[in-house]
């Protein structure tokens, strides 16, 4: 981490309803988290947990119903240019090239086309897909989809990363070589990483910190440091300093009482 003193991202007593047919129902409750700057955290938990939600608050999509949430210090009102957020759902411009696709959020800030070009080459490079520039995502895999949407938020600059399950949609050994991806453009540009994940080992693998939730209403259970070297490789995966912190996970989110 670059400065764990510097608070990135804060929650701070965030509750969030949602009307429904039966009534109020409460997706998150007293929320309070600290993210810090340049940190990798993975969120896990129950379905109906608030994860997304929680997300979708730091992204501007979603209102809080009481409490706040900060990023740098400064209530977040709406969606903005500091944070890049990539869902499941790849959702690129069928009808755009990778390199126009990474360079969509550029032209909307009026870079000039040279410099967007500059931008939109390094990021695709550093997400591996040179040769594919110029390719439509018809013609991309499921993983290489997901790459290109990565190299597309990454290179509007944000200084945060929200996730929501980006790799839910891959097969096994694709979501691994993603995972490796990741962390190794983390590595490299260090921004503070948000990803919501239902995967244990993608998590304890992934982040410097899991923040385990609690189901109905969502709220904090238990925040597991991660005390593992980076960069991580498939050694690490099998080895019992790994296998010790993924079985805490696993059982402060399968060990909670069902509320169901």
């Amino acid at each position: 981490m670059s400065n764990t003193q510097d608070v990135k991202i804060r929650f701070e007593n965030v509750g969030r309803e949602f009307g429904t047919d039966k009534g109020n129902f409460t997706a998150l409750q007293n929320l309070n988290l600290d993210v810090y700057d340049g940190e990798f955290i993975t969120v896990v938990g129950p379905s109906g947990c608030g994860k997304s939600t929680a997300m979708n608050i730091v992204a501007g999509l979603l209102d809080v119903t009481s409490g706040q949430c900060l990023v740098d210090g400064e209530p977040v009102n709406g969606p903005g240019p500091d944070r890049g957020v990539i869902f499941q759902q790849y959702a690129l411009f069928p009808w755009l090239t990778v390199r126009e696709n990474v360079e969509f959020g550029l032209k909307l800030k009026d870079i000039d086309k040279a410099e967007r070009r500059r931008i939109a080459d390094h990021y695709i490079g550093l997400v591996g897909l040179s040769d594919f520039a110029d390719a439509l995502p018809k013609m991309l895999s499921g993983g290489m989809k997901q790459r290109c949407a990565i190299a597309r938020a990454y290179a509007v600059n944000p200084k945060v990363l929200l996730m929501d399950e980006p790799f839910g949609a891959l097969d096994a050994l694709t979501r691994v070589r993603m995972q490796d991806q990741l962390l190794d453009t983390w590595s490299k540009e260090r921004r503070t990483v948000m990803f919501i994940t239902h995967d244990v080992d993608e998590a304890v693998y992934l982040a410097n910190r899991v923040i385990v939730m609690a189901a109905r209403p969502g709220r904090l259970q238990e925040v597991i440091n991660v005390d593992l070297p980076y960069p991580r490789n498939d050694e690490l995966r099998l080895s019992p300093e790994f296998a010790e912190i993924r079985n805490k996970v696993w059982h402060a989110v399968y060990s909670q009482p069902s509320h169901s």
